[in-house]
């Protein structure tokens, strides 16, 4: 089992022909993903990489059956393209875009609210079922089936995470970077109910960092139900310096936002295993396994 995607998973890809696009849909289709097709206006009737290509995402998913879409255009066109999946009724939607205007965001927040569409980012590392099906950017080389779900904001330490899970045979049912930008698609508490449902997931790991609310929001949600998994936390930033950005948008520690402390605190206090730091991560797993 796995959250979100699984190997019967169909992927279109919105802007495939460009640079990027090209790439990470041919390290898709290698890993053995099913991608169907790619959308792109004014290539439609053409092929790319042996798939045949859309004007439209709405032809694309009446011609291919297409479920789900991996977002690969610049920032001023990404909201765009979301919301042109979101109309066609796609059941997942990627973005790996980085710097998508909130204004932009936030017009694509109001269309999620009125659907049945699952975005995850933008600023994503995408998503990764191993064995099965991957959506976006996310190294593949270290993952593998296991019963460890993985969920976080952050793309480099997901990758590490990931890396020493496997290492110590603790497979994954699915990884998911859930972005990093201030305003984006599924968050923690989405990914955790998700994974509550999967029968395959044992423990779930989430990847935190200071900025936001999303860690503060696990709090509230594991504090008012009984969850039944152990979930651990590792939360970064605690040495960053306070009302300052730190890489990602959605990082910035303002307006009364918690610390990385306090988030621990909150977690601690709700039921959640701290991980100190990044080495710590898979002994927390071992020791609640």
């Amino acid at each position: 089992m796995a959250i979100l995607i699984d190997e019967s998973t169909r992927v279109i890809v919105q802007g495939m022909t460009g640079r990027s696009g090209t790439f990470y849909t041919d390290q898709g289709m290698r890993y053995g993903s099913q991608y169907v097709g790619g959308v792109r206006p004014g290539k439609g009737g053409t092929k790319h990489l042996g798939l045949p290509m859309f004007n439209t995402v709405a032809e694309a998913v009446a011609e291919t059956g297409a479920t789900a879409s991996l977002v690969m255009v610049p920032a001023h066109s990404a909201a765009d393209a979301i919301l042109e999946g979101i109309a066609a009724k796609l059941d997942v939607i990627v973005c790996v875009t980085e710097r998508v205007p909130q204004h932009d965001m936030s017009r694509v927040k109001q269309a999620l609210a009125a659907s049945e569409t699952v975005l995850v980012g933008p600023n994503s590392q995408g998503l990764l079922t191993p064995g099965a099906c991957k959506i976006g950017v996310m190294p593949t080389g270290s993952a593998k089936p296991g019963p460890v779900g993985i969920a976080s904001r952050s793309a480099s330490l997901a990758s590490e995470i990931l890396a020493q899970c496997s290492a110590a045979d603790l497979g994954q049912t699915t990884t998911v970077g859930i972005g990093g930008d201030a305003l984006h698609g599924i968050g923690f508490v989405d990914c955790l109910k998700r994974f509550k449902n999967d029968d395959e997931t044992k423990a779930v790991v989430l990847i935190g960092e200071i900025g936001g609310r999303e860690e503060d929001e696990v709090a509230e949600y594991l504090s008012s139900e009984t969850y039944g998994k152990p979930v651990i936390a590792l939360v970064v930033g605690r040495h960053a310096i306070t009302e300052r950005k730190m890489g990602h948008a959605g990082t910035l520690s303002m307006f009364k936002s918690s610390t990385a402390s306090e988030k621990e605190a909150l977690l601690k206090a709700a039921g959640v295993h701290i991980a100190k730091d990044a080495d710590a991560v898979v002994s927390c797993i071992q020791a609640v396994l």
